[in-house]
């Protein structure tokens, strides 16, 4: 992975309908089961919780697929 994640980190990703943006509330680096699904997480690959921009919503996301935003 080239971009590491911290806590407080604003990013994007991809939704299935438009690109959402959010803050990283936690990076995970071990395996973590999160609603019912283990995300297989790990130092090269961390996945991330962010609260949602506009809805406050908290969903899961391999670092992959995230993207820093500029402060």
């Amino acid at each position: 992975m080239s971009q590491r994640f911290s806590v407080g980190d604003h990013v994007a990703w991809n939704s299935e309908t438009d690109r959402v943006s959010g803050r990283i509330i936690k990076v995970h680096t071990r395996n973590v089961d999160y609603k019912g699904h283990v995300h297989q997480a790990n130092p090269d690959e961390p996945h991330c919780e962010i609260r949602s921009d506009p809805s406050d919503h908290i969903a899961m996301h391999k670092g992959s697929a995230l993207s820093k935003l500029a402060r």
